[in-house]
């Protein structure tokens, strides 16, 4: 298990990776107000992935006005560049990070449409980067086309309240949960509700993540049965439920999916975190007590390594290894690829020194003896051209 990293004693809210151009990962971390009332802070951290660690203190930070309040929530555009993050009293803010590499720094923007909402408990941004979802504490959500910021969706009555949101892998569709245990589907490039899933009279729909594998059309929810917690799958071809299969065993708080779609990983009200191989839906890395009896706040796997980013408002920041199967690395790919081509190469040279050849026809019983091949390249008459001439 990595350390977290910062000075700011403030409680963690939110957090979330920063995939940077240059293939270097930042974790992004959002305090809220601390005890003696200092306003909330947006910070970025360095990621070391030799040792799993952040940064002892903050490459960068945003210190927040009084005014705005908490941090609630913060999304990160596909690109790196522009971070959107919601608090309780002064809308969403916009941040573009300048910069390579460690030397970096937030740049705050305007966020017309945004600048005067009610606190947004969910920020997504679609895969291709193209759309920004936001769900309100009030049910209000919306759709907005990026960066342009054209409004797509907005619809103040979505939900009682909007619990949770992702978007496909495709960024056709929009999936959103309620605090009342509903979940609905949104076509994103027009807003139009797409179906409500279907649940029993006594089942809560809590969190949700698309399958983002690009084979599995699946939807993944956590879904609460009286003291039952279990994970349904939708087949996003039809929405149909299709089964499930009890991983945490506990109710879940926070739900994650990796960026490849390999792991999927539930992290709990007490502080567990499991995560589950996506082709088995079998655990293959339980952390008990990661945050020891608070609810985690943040899930999220890093973009390149098998790591993930949790927070909680008592224990911060942590970046945790998992125990999984390591993943091939490129110049691993390479170097097979290499080795077969070597290995190739030696077996039909053995096979060709071992077997018949072109150049090698068996002799029937009553054909003379061909010459030597050595014999060609001492002959003048073959110097130039040792096979001789060919007919056409």
């Amino acid at each position: 298990m990595g350390g977290g990293g910062g000075s700011n004693p403030g409680p963690v809210s939110c957090g979330s990776w920063i995939r940077r151009p240059e293939n270097v990962n930042l974790a992004l971390i959002g305090r809220s107000r601390r005890p003696d009332s200092s306003p909330s802070v947006l910070e970025i951290f360095s990621f070391d992935p030799k040792i799993t660690s952040l940064s002892a203190s903050p490459l960068t930070e945003f210190v927040f006005e009084e005014c705005d309040g908490d941090l609630v929530s913060v999304a990160v555009h596909p690109s790196g560049d522009e971070i959107v993050c919601s608090t309780t009293q002064g809308g969403c803010k916009l941040f573009e990070l300048c910069g390579q590499e460690l030397n970096v720094k937030l740049l705050m923007k305007e966020l017309p449409p945004l600048n005067d909402v009610s606190s947004q408990n969910c920020l997504a941004f679609s895969v291709d980067g193209s759309k920004l979802a936001t769900g309100g504490v009030n049910g209000h959500l919306r759709i907005l086309e990026w960066p342009s910021l054209r409004p797509i969706l907005d619809e103040p009555s979505a939900h009682k309240s909007v619990r949770d949101m992702d978007f496909s892998l495709d960024s056709e569709f929009l999936a959103s949960t309620s605090s009342d245990g509903s979940a609905r589907v949104w076509k994103t490039d027009d807003g139009v509700p797409i179906t409500t899933l279907t649940r029993s009279a006594d089942e809560k729909i809590e969190l949700c993540r698309f399958s983002k594998d690009g084979t599995k059309p699946f939807l993944f929810c956590t879904v609460q049965r009286g003291e039952k917690a279990v994970t349904a799958v939708w087949d996003i071809s039809n929405w149909k439920r299709i089964g499930y299969k009890r991983l945490l065993r506990k109710p879940a708080c926070v739900m994650s999916i990796s960026r490849d779609g390999k792991y999927l990983a539930l992290g709990s009200k007490d502080g567990d975190v499991c995560v589950a191989e996506v082709k088995k839906m079998e655990v293959s890395h339980m952390s008990k007590r990661l945050h020891l009896g608070t609810s985690i706040k943040t899930l999220e796997f890093c973009p390149s390594e098998r790591v993930v980013l949790t927070s909680s408002v008592e224990w911060g920041a942590l970046v945790t290894k998992l125990n999984v199967p390591a993943d091939w690395k490129e110049w691993q790919i390479y170097l097979l690829l290499v080795s077969l081509f070597a290995a190739s190469a030696v077996v039909f040279y053995i096979f060709y020194e071992n077997s018949d050849s072109f150049w090698q026809f068996p002799l029937g019983r009553d054909q003379p003896a061909r010459p030597r091949f050595d014999s060609f390249v001492g002959d003048s008459q073959y110097a130039d051209d040792p096979f001789g001439p060919v007919d056409m």
